[in-house]
């Protein structure tokens, strides 16, 4: 199969971002670290963080060569997959675990260094920390592209010479995707547990029981928080997010493919579309990462003001690209194309500013929860949930409004739902989940910092560097809390489009699976033709997909439950293990002679081993009811069931994720505002109300909300994979 020329920028910019990542973690490694307890202490972190890694990476590993074994069995002894899937998904498993893996060891390196810089200048601090994250950003992208690039260039050896051939590669390639949305439920569950069961006990305990500052010394759970923060907003996020970067340019490739399938030249050029605006967002983003600096004595709003600078100025360019590159593609209707694009950039602004309005201190929902702290804990918790709840509002109408403008502009602002109309539709919606990720490289970088930011505010307080460093380490954490609830919201709302697009993969899997058991269907004209030659509408018609059909009812009914089910499972993992976590400390407070003025060390290794163990245990579960649900869905229900299933999941679990990601960040930024000095500052009994409000939001915003954005792709992903199995059953 002859590819254009214009692919070979896609493994051109994976190399790029790639060498750009090992530049910055280089020139990170060249920054002091400090004084030699700053340095002690990033090591107890690294050490902690590193041997985590290695367990979660042993529990995985089984649970991948397990689900290897059975898609080899499903292809080559019953036939009912491409032969090619058990090699991608365990392809797309290990770059995801790779990209969390070269993420965290930047950051564990980086921490120190950032409290070092930041005994110099807030910009010095600031710098460090955004390009160190700049380098999981960067990863991320690099070796997804990379992965992409690579399986389309040996796919298109083996496939070719007839209309099915791209369709056949795409939806093959989406495999790899199961096995990155598996590799990131593991690493999001069992970070989000890991991190959020040494937090709560940290505070409960040392700030609320004992009155000690954040991060002190004498907290036996401190270097487990400070671990937790690197296995779980970082090794997790970066799993992630590769998952729904790598999903969204593949589900679109797989959209070109079958909406163009009756046009070869055409149907390519679409097929690399997604993968070429990706590619131009990575030298982009570069360019945008070395916009973000900030002055000394920076407020809360500047700082924001510094970081938008890098995201929007390469969003801008990335609009402005993309007109350039479907031009030059020849693509049909590429201004309208284009115009998708913008409009999942728009979508993705639009959903950061939310976020940050709704979980920033700098304005009045959140000033507002503090205020609350002033008469308990009781109404900073009711406060914080009722701002979560309306948060949700502008996500969802802003997702709602961006379906429906990209599926226009794909359609030239044409309403019909004839089946060439559907199809370039659904593909100007996947073209716009594109655009919302195409500058990944730097969004990440924002996300990615902030438990670098965070870390490095430990280091601070646990080496004792004074007030004026602590403030500005204060700052740059307060930032971080911003941008990682930003960071959540616009991957969840990537996700949601993401997702959608894999509704139509999924179709097109079922289609490719029923034409490989021989299978045909009756089209609207009551003929009976191949799968290959069904249109959707005829699709849908043949397996009853409507409202009207109780499989698709009680389908949507089990998606929704599931994203409750999901979350409660993870709720109940992290109560768990944070009570065991408060036990511990307390033991040690009674029985360590010493620790509360300053004479004893306490026993650090205790608390990592009781964070490590809990997250072990706690998140295979939810993990693997992730991956059963759909199959036993698709077995019971049939493809109407599957197809219920993803809509009701979809839609219940992006509001649910909003909601719980966005309390969460304004509960912790509430009780930073009171840390800063109103309401009566640390100490008081504002400050201690927001510590039991931040304590309820650190599961929500860092273990059971955002593992719900790869909840709801992951299920799309096993219903593609598992379709061979829906249709020889149902």
């Amino acid at each position: 199969m002859n590819l254009p020329n214009a692919f070979w920028l896609v493994p051109a910019a994976s190399v790029l971002a790639l060498c750009m990542a090992y530049y910055f973690f280089r020139s990170m490694m060249r920054a002091d670290e400090g004084t030699p307890r700053m340095r002690e202490i990033a090591g107890h972190v690294r050490r902690g963080a590193m041997a985590y890694l290695k367990q979660q990476y042993k529990v995985v590993t089984i649970v991948f060569v397990v689900l290897a074994i059975v898609f080899a069995f499903m292809a080559y002894v019953l036939q009912w997959q491409n032969p090619w899937v058990p090699f991608a998904f365990l392809t797309g498993g290990f770059f995801s675990g790779l990209a969390g893996f070269f993420g965290m060891k930047t950051a564990t390196y980086a921490s120190a260094r950032t409290a070092n810089a930041a005994r110099k200048s807030l910009d010095g601090g600031l710098r460090i920390a955004f390009r160190s994250g700049a380098v999981m950003g960067l990863t991320v992208v690099g070796l997804g592209l990379l992965d992409i690039a690579i399986w389309f260039l040996i796919l298109s050896q083996f496939y070719e010479g007839d209309r099915m051939a791209l369709v056949t590669i795409t939806t093959t390639m989406l495999t790899f995707g199961m096995g990155a949305s598996t590799q990131a439920l593991f690493a999001r569950v069992g970070g989000g547990i890991y991190t959020k069961a040494a937090d709560v006990g940290a505070d409960i305990v040392g700030k609320v029981e004992a009155d000690i500052p954040e991060d002190d010394p004498r907290n036996p759970a401190t270097i487990a928080d400070n671990v937790g923060d690197n296995v779980g907003d970082v090794a997790g996020m970066g799993a992630d997010l590769y998952e729904s970067y790598c999903g969204s340019i593949l589900s679109t490739a797989a959209l070109g493919a079958t909406a163009f399938a009756l046009n070869g030249e055409m149907q390519m050029k679409a097929v690399i579309a997604p993968m070429i605006i990706a590619a131009v967002g990575v030298f982009l983003s570069v360019f945008g990462i070395y916009l973000v600096r900030t002055k000394e004595g920076a407020t809360m709003r500047d700082l924001l003001r510094s970081l938008a600078v890098g995201t929007n100025v390469s969003a801008l360019l990335i609009a402005v690209a993309t007109f350039a590159i479907l031009y030059l593609l020849g693509i049909e209707n590429w201004l309208g194309l284009s115009f998708s694009v913008i409009t999942g950039l728009a979508a993705g602004v639009i959903i950061g500013q939310a976020t940050e309005y709704y979980t920033s201190h700098s304005y009045r929902p959140t000033q507002k929860i503090s205020e609350a702290g002033l008469t308990g804990s009781a109404t900073v918790i009711i406060k914080g949930i009722g701002t979560g709840m309306i948060s949700t509002c502008i996500p969802v109408v802003t997702i709602g409004v961006a379906i429906m403008l990209s599926y226009l502009c794909a359609n030239g602002f044409n309403m019909e739902m004839s089946a060439e109309a559907l199809s370039k539709g659904l593909y100007g919606i996947g073209i716009a989940a594109v655009g919302m990720l195409s500058t990944l490289g730097i969004t990440l970088a924002t996300d990615a910092y902030g438990p670098i930011a965070d870390n490095a505010g430990g280091n601070a307080e646990m080496s004792e560097l004074g007030e004026e460093v602590r403030h500005r380490t204060d700052a740059l954490d307060a930032l971080g809390n911003t941008t990682a609830a930003t960071g959540k919201g616009f991957a969840i709302g990537s996700a949601a489009l993401t997702a959608l697009a894999l509704l139509a993969s999924y179709i097109e899997e079922v289609k490719i699976a029923m034409e490989r058991a021989g299978m045909t269907l009756t089209n609207l004209k009551g003929e009976i033709i191949s799968a290959a030659d069904a249109t959707i509408p005829d699709f849908m018609n043949f397996f009853q997909v409507n409202l009207m059909n109780p499989r698709v009812l009680v389908g949507a009914f089990i998606g929704a439950m599931a994203a409750f089910l999901f979350c409660g499972l993870t709720m109940e993992a992290v109560g768990r293990a944070a009570q065991k976590m408060v036990e511990e400390v307390r033991r040690q407070f009674r029985e360590i002679k010493g620790i509360l003025e300053g004479k004893a060390t306490p026993d650090y290794g205790s608390c990592v081993e009781i964070s490590t163990r809990a997250a072990q245990h706690e998140m295979i579960f939810p993990s693997l009811l992730a991956i059963a649900i759909p199959i036993v869905v698709g077995c019971v229900l049939g493809v109407a069931g599957v197809l219920g299933l993803l809509v009701g999941g979809l839609s219940c679990g992006f509001t649910l994720a909003v909601f719980m990601a966005n309390s969460g960040g304004a509960w912790d930024n509430a009780k930073k505002m009171v840390e800063e000095g109103n309401f009566g500052g640390k100490g008081s009994f504002a400050h201690k109300a927001t510590i039991v409000g931040d304590t309820v939001g650190d599961p929500f915003k860092d273990t059971s909300g955002p593992s719900l954005n790869i909840l709801i792709k992951l299920m799309s992903m096993v219903s593609i994979v598992m379709a061979g199995l829906t249709i020889a059953f149902a």
